[in-house]
């Protein structure tokens, strides 16, 4: 975790906003999460959905919280959609640490209408790396051994 989940709330944003100690154009709210417009957004009708409790990034977001998140996310995407923003797509968009370019350290899900021209940019991933079966395998297997999900099932082993 590179910042302190406990000492962050005092100075959050995200948190004084779920506290409603900050503004916020406020589009979505309940007793889990806060969905806002972005205050610099990169299309108009960029928004934020924040869960209320203070989560750094994705390793300290539990299963419940970010299923919500991601549905509040989908809900708005269409209401976005069927609005007078008209999108003609949407990103969604995590940025979980520093080298992911999180500039905010609480966990936000990024709603991003797009549109033909917009001037924002994201272009498909370069190919960079070209791995054969085998090293693909043993990627799969480090990623398995590192995980507290069984093969197939839920962390619970339910």
């Amino acid at each position: 975790m590179t910042q302190s989940a406990a000492a962050a709330p005092q100075e959050c944003i995200f948190c004084a906003i779920a506290r409603y100690e900050a503004e916020a154009s406020t589009v979505y709210e309940d007793e889990t999460v806060v969905a806002f417009m972005d205050r610099y957004p990169v299309t108009p009708g960029h928004l934020l959905v924040v869960p209320r409790r203070h989560v750094v990034g994705l390793e300290d977001l539990d299963g419940v919280t970010g299923g919500h998140v991601w549905a509040v996310a989908q809900d708005l995407a269409r209401a976005l959609r069927r609005s007078s923003f008209r999108p003609g797509g949407m990103n969604l968009n995590v940025c979980d640490g520093e080298a992911a370019f999180q500039t905010v350290f609480h966990f936000h899900l990024h709603v991003m209408p797009r549109y033909t021209g917009d001037g924002w940019p994201v272009e498909s991933l370069p190919k960079t790396l070209d791995r054969d079966r085998q090293r693909l395998d043993s990627d799969a297997h480090e990623v398995k051994a590192a995980s507290a999900r069984p093969a197939g099932g839920h962390p619970s082993g339910a």
